[in-house]
């Protein structure tokens, strides 16, 4: 897209609410899905992305108890 193809925002609602009613609410319907397919692919990408990490040991498992018993060794460390 050319800087002359560029439309702002407000240009963009202008030419949306010049669309009959139904076809807005088709451009609403549209938009939901993509976005809610945006999100799962990004939360594909972070479970692969943690799968991995686990696989190679860059990850631990435990309950908070064990995390919280953690970050007070840690903390003890750094004093």
């Amino acid at each position: 897209m050319t800087d002359e193809q560029i439309i702002t925002f407000q240009q963009a609602l202008d030419i949306i609410e010049s669309l009959p009613e139904d076809q807005q609410e088709s451009l609403i319907d549209i938009i939901q899905r993509r976005l809610i397919e945006h999100r799962q692919n990004i939360l594909a990408e972070n479970i692969q992305t943690a799968r991995e990490e686990y696989a190679r040991g860059e990850i631990k498992k435990g309950s908070v108890d064990d995390l919280m018993r953690e970050l007070s060794n840690e903390n003890t460390h750094l004093e």
